[in-house]
């Protein structure tokens, strides 16, 4: 399979071959949905707490004693149906780790980019690149390219400092190195923009026949 390299001024430069047992295969949907959950879940922190009626302050002494006074019986005024009290089966941190393949989460990923390469969601750049940390040089490459009001994923083949200083002023477009990209950055975006070494490097990570 080939496509068009194209200029940062949206002229072609060249064209690329790309391997089809990475861009041209048949879409696992089911995979792609195992992995994105996956990777949500293992992303969250799970520190969300409460405090049960041992952690909150006070209860030592019996609020009042227990007849006499003509009120329900009490031992603690840290119960949880008391103002101040404890939470009863509240929220512990807890972990939401999620287990995947190896497989399974290379499948996912090349399901997700022959997708996109499909329905001509996937473009190739020769060489992205800018002189200055300057939002506007990237705002303005990207209006080139008539991109501006897309949600983007820039997949670059290494740390580009001004690149990325440049992109994060920009809500609709995320900045990753190609080897770096997980399916949840791969599928969550409009069109995908590729380095052309990028997509090099990511034709050797994914074919693992090689």
């Amino acid at each position: 399979m080939k496509l068009d390299v194209l200029n940062l001024d949206g002229s072609k430069s060249s064209t690329v071959t790309l391997d089809d047992t990475v861009f041209g295969i048949k879409p696992n949907h089911h995979v792609v949905h195992q992995a994105v959950t996956s990777e949500l879940s293992n992303s969250r922190q799970g520190t969300h707490s409460s405090k049960n009626r041992s952690m909150v302050r006070g209860g030592g002494k019996k609020p009042w004693k227990q007849k006499g006074r003509g009120v329900a019986r009490a031992g603690t005024n840290r119960s949880p149906i008391w103002k101040g009290g404890g939470v009863v089966f509240g929220p512990e941190p807890h972990k939401y780790n999620k287990k995947t393949t190896k497989k399974m989460r290379l499948l996912a990923r090349k399901s997700v980019l022959s997708d996109k390469v499909k329905n001509g969601k996937f473009i190739i750049i020769d060489d992205i690149s800018i002189e200055k940390p300057k939002t506007q040089l990237l705002s303005n490459l990207l209006s080139k390219l008539d991109l501006s009001d897309r949600k983007i994923t820039l997949l670059v083949d290494s740390e580009k400092n001004n690149l990325f200083l440049a992109a994060r002023n920009i809500p609709n477009v995320y900045l990753v190195e190609s080897l770096h990209a997980s399916t949840y950055d791969l599928i969550d975006c409009d069109i995908i923009v590729a380095e052309k070494s990028g997509v090099e490097l990511l034709n050797n990570q994914l074919n693992v026949n090689r």
